[in-house]
């Protein structure tokens, strides 16, 4: 940790590399839902799978530029000495298995939820001033929800993940309030990451990059939580949108205010504020003219600590900094207040 008169900065999208320690949680008459690592048998060719319910889940996603002990969390201290020479205070856990689609059978999405929760809350308790972490919800077992998001709660969690489709439904079905007015009670954000919770429309675009499947779903989620008036119908409960970037804010914005207009309302002029919203952004952002739109107050920034993908770059927050293209107070809040107020942090 930096000096205490030194601004903290705050990861608000690092992730954990599950392995096999994180499915030990699993009660016995669970064990046959374990994920199995699978390797090409004639030991060739570069791509790994996760095999989860007859489901094969591409291993790819790996950032060989942190140490593995550190991206898998089975070394605290070798992850912490990465964060010190980064300059990171503090990283908000996400997974990485969820970011897929695994299951239809609530079971085995259940099995799946309460052991990775239950690992990942053991894992944090030897660092809680370093990490934090967001539990995820067994969705296709709504009645198991509410625990988890107690458990998680009182274990360290300061958000709930959600992908931009989870199963056949989109974000602002009504089959979601329940969650949304517990999260709420309990100050926990929605915390909707890029990701597809929908097998269907996953494999549709099963051999496009991650843009259409991964990124676009959320950027509707977006949408649709704001036209359908989800804020307004639980005026307590924080959303944070991560790991898609922040350039498509303006389009996003003039869309839903068209659709406004001709309903007879105004969106207006601070759509994130306005409804508790808050956007991780990149480096490579046209940050000045999307803090037009966004305002200084509802950016976060993360690092995708642990992937190798469009969205990782290790050295984000302290880019970020370096670069100077914003004023100083608008810099502190992005790495700073801004997570904080999200996560419900105390500094």
């Amino acid at each position: 940790m930096k000096d205490e008169e030194m601004p903290l900065m705050i990861d608000a999208d690092a992730h954990v590399i599950e392995s096999e320690s994180t499915w030990g949680y699993m009660l016995e008459s669970e064990r046959q839902f374990k994920p199995q690592l699978v390797r090409p048998a004639d030991g060739e060719g570069s791509v790994d799978y996760q095999l989860i319910d007859g489901r094969l889940i591409p291993w790819t996603n790996i950032g060989k530029d942190t140490p593995q002990a550190a991206r898998e969390m089975t070394d605290l201290s070798v992850r912490l000495k990465h964060m010190d020479e980064l300059g990171v205070d503090l990283q908000v856990i996400y997974p990485t298995v969820f970011i897929f689609p695994c299951t239809r059978r609530p079971e085995v999405d259940l099995a799946l939820c309460r052991s990775y929760n239950r690992w990942m809350a053991d894992v944090v308790s030897q660092a809680p001033d370093r990490f934090r972490w967001v539990v995820v919800p067994p969705l296709l077992s709504m009645e198991r929800v509410f625990e988890e998001l107690k458990f998680g709660r009182e274990n360290g969690a300061c958000g709930v993940y959600l992908r931009g489709l989870e199963g056949e439904r989109g974000l602002a079905d009504r089959y979601f309030f329940p969650l949304y007015e517990e999260a709420a009670r309990l100050d926990l954000p929605i915390c909707v990451h890029s990701a597809n919770g929908s097998i269907a429309v996953h494999d549709f675009f099963i051999d496009e990059p991650g843009f259409c499947k991964f990124k676009l779903a959320v950027v509707g989620a977006f949408h649709s939580l704001i036209f359908d008036g989800v804020p307004q119908r639980f005026p307590r409960l924080k959303i944070g949108i991560i790991e898609v970037g922040a350039q498509w804010l303006p389009y996003a914005i003039h869309d839903l205010a068209r659709r406004f207009a001709r309903r007879g309302k105004e969106l207006g002029r601070r759509v994130l504020r306005d409804n508790r919203i808050y956007v991780a952004c990149q480096t490579d952002d046209d940050l000045a003219y999307i803090l037009e739109y966004a305002g200084e107050e509802n950016l976060v920034i993360g690092s995708d600590y642990g992937h190798a993908d469009n969205a990782s770059e290790l050295a984000a927050l302290k880019r970020l900094k370096d670069k100077g293209e914003l004023r100083a107070q608008a810099i502190d809040k992005i790495l700073r207040s801004n997570p904080a107020r999200l996560y419900g942090l105390s500094l």
